[in-house]
């Protein structure tokens, strides 16, 4: 009976082994995804966001050598980029220029995309195809062609020649987010409102604008963003009246002027990302409490 029982209580080692989870080696590799993951996104944060916190941090070093150990803290840089005129003049010339585009490229980006998703017309896909195509172009040759393009004509370069050019590269990622917006639109809606005698006008205000508030939110965001913090096409074709990135680049050939740099790039990326913040609130309240992740897909369907 000895021998019996011992033989029935090795076979069910096992089964009790088994029964109290799963060995070691399986749980590390359930495991592996997630950790892998979360590394991943760590490194890419770091690579990202890194260099704008080193620059937060070394713009309250009391010393103009990016360099440890600190010689000491002080806001004494904050002061002096406050109280530089060509400072505060690029900044001024960025955020005109910004309005103005951002303005422009949502207003005409919707009703392109308005065209291009509702409308049916010969060459429909050619102008679409056209509207992506500037999407990957370089900014560098817009630049450069702006400069020649303009030249050619005889146009001075100014304030008005950079938003022209940033228009032209701002303009179709507006429809392509919008358009993104409309085709995710439930036409059934439309088609309803017009059965129930609203007009054209009557349809888009009431029943389509506010269902596209979210990409439309998301489109000034981008729009505003990439003309503010564009440099390529405003080096080109700026002339004398410099943006924001244009004075930066200049002002960094002497290093004394790192310090300055460094305390107002701070200031401008709190702001920035403020307004992004504050956007997207926006974007969740007009959407009605909409999902992050469907506000993502909103914002990044456009690209897709």
């Amino acid at each position: 009976m000895a021998t019996v029982d011992t033989t029935r209580a090795v076979a069910a080692a096992p089964a009790r082994s088994d029964a109290g989870g799963p060995p070691l080696v399986h749980r590390l590799r359930r495991s592996l995804p997630r950790v892998a993951s979360i590394v991943i996104t760590f490194l890419i944060l770091v690579v990202l966001f890194g260099p704008v916190l080193l620059l937060a941090v070394f713009s309250f070093n009391d010393s103009p050598i990016i360099s440890l150990p600190w010689a000491g803290f002080t806001s004494h840089w904050y002061s002096v980029a406050w109280n530089d005129a060509e400072a505060r003049e690029a900044v001024m010339h960025s955020v005109t220029v910004a309005i103005v585009v951002t303005v422009l490229s949502v207003t005409l980006g919707t009703m392109a995309a308005w065209g291009l998703t509702r409308l049916t017309f010969r060459g429909k896909g050619a102008v679409g195809g056209i509207h992506g195509a500037v999407l990957v172009v370089p900014w560098l040759l817009v630049g450069v062609s702006g400069l020649m393009f303009f030249s050619r004509l005889g146009i001075p370069l100014s304030l008005e020649t950079v938003g022209v050019m940033q228009l032209v590269v701002t303009f179709p990622l507006v429809v392509a987010i919008v358009s993104a917006g409309l085709i995710r639109f439930n036409r059934s809606l439309e088609e309803a409102a017009v059965d129930l005698g609203a007009s054209q006008l009557q349809m888009l205000r009431y029943v389509v604008l506010p269902q596209l508030a979210p990409a439309l939110a998301a489109s000034t965001i981008f729009a505003f963003s990439w003309s503010f913090n564009n440099f390529e096409v405003s080096f080109f074709t700026g002339g004398f009246e410099q943006t924001f990135p244009v004075w930066v680049f200049s002002v960094l050939r002497h290093s004394q002027n790192l310090p300055m740099v460094n305390a107002i790039s701070t200031v401008i990326a709190a702001i920035q990302v403020v307004l992004v913040m504050g956007a997207w609130r926006l974007m969740k309240y007009l959407s009605h409490g909409a999902k992050d992740e469907e506000l993502a897909d909103i914002m990044v369907g456009g690209m897709r």
